[in-house]
């Protein structure tokens, strides 16, 4: 007969409290409920906020790029486009890092940061993120999301004067985070999971952080949805069309994926190394390193131009719109252009992740999409296998979130069939990169190092 569990002892009885005692005891304390129902009200103004802050990147990104150039007469951005429009971007940039509060947020070669957002660093992670994604780095939108979400829940908490203690910051910093980071996966429950695996916690303590961050995301997740749908405005979500049906995995899909996914962590961890050196690069000469690197960027694009006759937009963007495009047409990406967009997309990447601010998101997707469908002629492996084990190694690699990244790309697919090669391809490809030098700044299995406010010193020498 199964034994009761020993409940926990008296006051003075030197026995800890059980785990499920403990969650108990949080959910009847006033002041956490009061944080449900406040995160519950606070996923209304964030998500509406995140979804006009991502309209506006989609069509200042769709002006620059596509209306811009049809107006002066050309089908396409020419090839000297980048060359313009990045070192702009990191003109910007080098200003709000030294001029702003936050410094415009993280710096995304260290990874997704939720940690740290305040109220005060908003207007410098939202011209960052308007000087930098729409201008053409190769970087996605989520790490602004992150910290406008984070920075926005606590300056309504701010506004409506609720009490401030180190567990309420914390609690509705979560919550608005994952209020806006679900509007740009189309689902609350990626927002959820990746911020439970950022933030790295567990026992009582993850209940306590997700229970809002989970509350608040499903709330935006619906105002999200429906004000997109009577307003009529597209926020460019990741969403993907395969071409095909779904195959049935053989042997040869999963030996494949394995080999595949051990390659492409192993150089996406190269391409983040790189990142970090870029970073240190910036942080020791901020604006004409990091004019350098976005003019850097630009040249991968405007190289790529001229050997494929493509639009330099492959490279000089988050690969969001690209990635649509490669899932639903593979046959529209010959094997000469994917390897030109892997070499040119992955350079820029580095130089974008360690000078300008976004997102590592989205570009890690892509790059392991056209990995994984450059891989697809190998025999015994499809094309949406090869994809699916190149994205989630991919974004394995980049963000060292497995479990994340296992979520986020079957979400992406729209299917269960290939859960087990994603599986076997994130945990590969995150088992490789663990086991790589971790690369300047970064002790193996440690925290990035921390932001620096150089606002703050440049204006105290001033």
């Amino acid at each position: 007969m199964t034994q009761p569990r020993p409940r926990a002892a008296a006051s003075g009885g030197g026995t800890q409290p059980e785990e499920a005692d403990r969650l108990r005891e949080l959910l009847r304390t006033p002041s956490y409920r009061k944080t449900l129902v406040f995160s519950a009200l606070l996923g209304i103004p964030v998500s509406l906020i995140a979804f006009w802050f991502l309209v506006a990147l989609h069509e200042l990104e769709h002006l620059v790029w596509d209306t811009l150039p049809e107006t002066l007469g050309w089908s396409m951005p020419p090839w000297w486009w980048p060359l313009v429009l990045l070192p702009i971007a990191g003109l910007i940039v080098s200003w709000v890092v030294l001029r702003l509060p936050g410094a415009g947020g993280h710096i995304p070669a260290y990874g997704l940061q939720p940690g740290g957002a305040t109220s005060q660093a908003l207007p410098g992670v939202v011209i960052a993120a308007v000087a930098s994604l729409p201008l053409g780095a190769t970087l996605g939108p989520e790490a602004p999301l992150i910290a406008l979400g984070g920075g926005l829940a606590l300056l309504f908490r701010e506004l409506t004067r609720a009490p401030t203690t180190p567990q309420s910051i914390a609690l509705l910093g979560a919550a608005g985070a994952a209020a806006a980071i679900a509007a740009i996966f189309g689902n609350p429950v990626i927002g959820a999971v990746l911020l439970m695996e950022v933030i790295g916690v567990g026992g009582p303590q993850l209940f306590a952080i997700m229970l809002p961050a989970l509350l608040s995301s499903g709330v935006g997740a619906l105002v999200f949805t429906g004000f997109g749908r009577w307003t009529g405005l597209d926020t460019a979500s990741l969403r993907l069309k395969l071409s095909g049906p779904f195959p049935h995995l053989d042997a040869g899909d999963v030996l494949w994926a394995l080999l595949v996914a051990a390659v492409i962590g192993a150089v996406v961890h190269y391409v983040f190394t790189a990142g970090r050196y870029f970073a240190a690069l910036v942080a020791a000469r901020t604006v004409r390193t990091t004019v350098l690197c976005a003019l850097g960027a630009g040249v991968c694009a405007a190289l790529y131009t001229l050997l494929t006759d493509r639009s330099p937009a492959d490279v000089a963007s988050s690969g969001q719109a690209a990635m649509v495009q490669l899932s639903a047409h593979p046959q529209s990406f010959g094997i000469a252009v994917l390897v030109a967009v892997l070499v040119f997309k992955g350079a820029a990447y580095a130089l974008c992740l360690g000078s300008l601010r976004g997102g590592p998101v989205f570009p890690a997707l892509f790059f392991g999409a056209a990995a994984g469908v450059l891989a697809a002629p190998l025999p015994g492996l499809g094309f949406i296998p090869g994809m699916a084990a190149g994205m989630a190694a991919a974004s394995a690699a980049a963000l060292r979130l497995p479990v994340s990244s296992v979520v986020l790309v079957v979400m992406l697919l729209g299917s269960v069939s290939m859960i087990p090669v994603v599986i076997l391809a994130a945990v590969v490809a995150f088992v490789v990169t663990e086991l790589l030098p971790a690369g300047p700044g970064v002790a193996p299995g440690g925290p990035p190092p921390a932001q620096p406010d150089r606002a703050a010193g440049a204006r105290g020498a001033a």
